[in-house]
């Protein structure tokens, strides 16, 4: 090995994306089993509610300016972005005046919310004004906006509900029975 090489394989060591374990919440507290990837990037995060046991993997994008909450045990995969406000519609709107405008016609905010023990898939964006219930699976590449309930898999562009993650589900817990006991203490839970 030569010596560029040596040093780009140090230096490459040294940035490469590496899971980070434990978190400090907003109001100050450590979740010590909470993984971020040191690649993730968190714009606002006084405005980002994470609890305990949640993984956010490799290269991901999470703006909370008008309030993310993740719940327990939420697993995020990578290059997933999820933004609460968008200008897409604005910038059209107000052309070389967008800058100087304020309150925009066509900017939409709001909060997103994930449910406890949701798995969100690589390459997903979600977009304001979005809650997914407790207990879903997000398929690759979706584009998540809106309302959806608690044990739902969705999938596409637009994402819809193409089925329910109890139906998976239960087979695995009726060839390993000791599951059911902690399986159901979260998923019965209001």
């Amino acid at each position: 090995m030569n010596f560029r090489h040596w040093i780009w394989n140090k230096f490459a060591t040294l940035i490469k994306p590496r899971m980070v374990w434990g978190y400090k919440n907003s109001k100050g507290k450590m979740l010590h089993n909470v993984r971020i990837s040191s690649s993730t990037y968190i714009d606002h995060p006084q405005n980002l509610t994470i609890e305990n046991n949640v993984y956010i993997g490799h290269h991901n994008f999470i703006e909370a300016s008008n309030n993310i909450t993740i719940e327990e045990g939420t697993q995020i995969t990578n290059f997933v972005n999820i933004t609460t406000h968008s200008s897409h519609v604005a910038i059209r709107l107000y052309g070389n005046k967008y800058i100087e405008s304020t309150d925009h016609t066509g900017y939409t905010k709001g909060e997103v919310y994930i449910g406890k023990y949701t798995f969100i898939g690589p390459h997903v964006v979600i977009m304001p004004d979005t809650k997914i219930g407790k207990g879903s699976i997000v398929s690759a590449f979706s584009y998540v906006k809106g309302d959806f309930p608690d044990f739902s898999v969705l999938k596409g562009n637009p994402a819809v509900v193409i089925g329910d993650t109890r139906d998976i589900d239960r087979k695995f817990l009726e060839e390993f029975p000791p599951l059911k006991e902690t399986y159901h203490q979260w998923a019965n839970e209001r």
